[in-house]
């Protein structure tokens, strides 16, 4: 039976955690005197609003909750996110509604996607709201949410196992589900501050330091600048950028490996990481190469840089550009923007479908065709030297199913808008692997697209960062049978 008031309660409870959130980008507006305070000044007392009705009805109800609830809870809170998320950008830069929530979606889930043209001329407390939206919709503001809630009195497993990307969703680095939620934002923030850090030093103001960091390791993608890195056209920050692009990419359980045991080896043990790191090392070699055949820019390391930065930037889910890939000769750009189905690691900020489950889905054909050669020999599964249990495997082959079966219809619906195939397909595939820039009419952003297409680009993003089950799961009659 599912509990439709311990739900509110908590729904509640979580708005007025996101309420709070609003004050750092208040702070900015009075410290800049930018205009924007009476508008995060009302963005803040609806937010308080809406979380005064859902939690002030339900405020004793107790009981503990149940998977189907967790379910329910991270797919609604989600979408209120984005829907009040938006509010700032409803009242600052007088966004439509649905341009402000494709905006708003498109910061919490980390996808870097915007319909906003002019961004260097926006007040700086907006930018800043932009920034900071990826940074909590990189580890999931329900994860910072399960931290806090025990507190409360709100069991938070459901939660996590809901929200936590990747298929090993019962997997924990720490004996405590609130320990463990901890110990992920510690390490998020560590490596957020040392990000800022470095940026400041290679030449950053404090302000772009401070914002890039939050894009950089979410693996959001959003900047201060149209240009995006490319406005800083320096070396070592894109250097910089690519190491904390790969970081907020990889598991961070295998961060918290690392720092518990003080031994980066770990990071080479773990079999997903190398295998993460092997695609994009053959990646940058095939785009370098390509960029240097065609002489698209002048010299080898010229084009290894390019290469190299953009390789990251898009398998990571990121989406900087320091060029415009769009326009790269040969079949570079399709390739690139097929990379970025593959993403980062399982248990990172980044999107696509997760490097563990391309690894599974690989050696699974492998033993189909073992199989075939040798009918009667017992072959199993193995990753790192452990054997991955059937389930597992099964539940792979069927979230890829789910992932193609849903980016089908997703574009199809989208060429129904009256958008051309190439765009369509790019459009819906930076969506919903959270990517960000793409390919024909939204290779720089998505402002020319209809209000339609921008609805499955929201639907997509959503989709994406909740992983399709979280959501196909509550289409299904099953799911709200007692």
């Amino acid at each position: 039976m599912i509990r439709y008031a311990a739900i509110a309660r908590i729904l509640g409870l979580l708005v007025f955690i996101f309420g709070a959130s609003m004050l750092p980008p208040l702070g900015v507006s009075l410290w800049y005197h930018d205009g924007e305070a009476p508008h995060f000044l009302a963005s803040i007392a609806v937010i308080l609003a809406v979380g005064l009705v859902l939690w002030l009805p339900t405020r004793n109800e107790r009981h503990e909750l149940r998977t189907k609830d967790g379910f329910i809870i991270v797919a609604l809170f989600w979408v209120v996110l984005g829907v009040l998320g938006a509010l700032p950008f409803i009242f600052g830069p007088h966004l439509s509604f649905v341009d402000s929530v494709f905006e708003s979606v498109s910061g919490f889930t980390t996808t870097g996607a915007t319909v906003i043209v002019g961004i260097d001329k926006l007040p700086p407390s907006i930018l800043y709201h932009r920034q900071q939206i990826q940074l909590l919709g990189g580890m999931g503001v329900v994860v910072l949410a399960v931290a806090v809630l025990p507190m409360l009195g709100v069991g938070g497993m459901q939660l996590y196992r809901a929200e936590t990307p990747g298929p090993m969703k019962d997997e924990k680095i720490t004996p405590r589900i609130t320990h463990t939620s901890r110990a992920l934002w510690l390490i998020y923030f560590a490596l957020t501050a040392a990000c800022a850090f470095c940026y400041w030093a290679a030449g950053m103001t404090p302000f772009d330091a401070i914002g890039h960091s939050f894009s950089t390791l979410s693996t959001g993608g959003f900047s201060t600048h149209d240009a995006s890195m490319g406005y800083f056209n320096s070396p070592t920050i894109e250097l910089i950028a690519d190491v904390f692009m790969l970081l907020g990419a990889m598991n961070f359980t295998v961060h918290f490996m690392v720092w518990r045991g003080r031994d980066p080896l770990h990071y080479f043990k773990d079999p997903e990481v190398r295998t993460f790191l092997t695609v994009v090392g053959v990646a940058i070699a095939l785009i370098t190469l390509g960029l240097a055949l065609t002489s698209t820019y002048p010299g080898f390391l010229t084009s290894l840089r390019y290469a190299a930065f953009q390789v990251i930037s898009v398998i990571t889910s990121t989406g900087y550009t320091t060029a415009g890939f769009s326009a790269w000769p040969l079949s570079l750009p399709v390739l690139l923007i097929l990379s970025s189905f593959i993403g980062g690691c399982a248990g990172s900020t980044a999107g696509g479908m997760k490097v563990i489950r391309v690894l599974l889905l690989g050696k699974q054909a492998t033993r189909e065709i073992m199989r075939l050669v040798h009918p009667n020999a017992v072959t199993l599964v193995k990753v790192g030297g452990r054997t991955v249990a059937e389930r597992t495997v099964a539940a792979v082959w069927g979230f890829f199913s789910a992932y193609v079966a849903a980016f089908t219809v997703l574009m199809l619906a989208m060429i129904t808008t009256g958008v051309d195939q190439v765009t369509a397909f790019s459009a819906v595939a930076t969506c919903m692997n959270n990517l960000g820039p793409g390919l024909g009419r939204v290779a720089a952003n998505f402002h020319d697209l209809n209000s339609a297409a921008k609805i499955i680009s929201i639907i997509a993003m959503l989709l994406g960062r909740l992983e399709i089950f979280t959501i196909l799961v509550l289409l299904s009659p099953a799911f709200w049978r007692r």
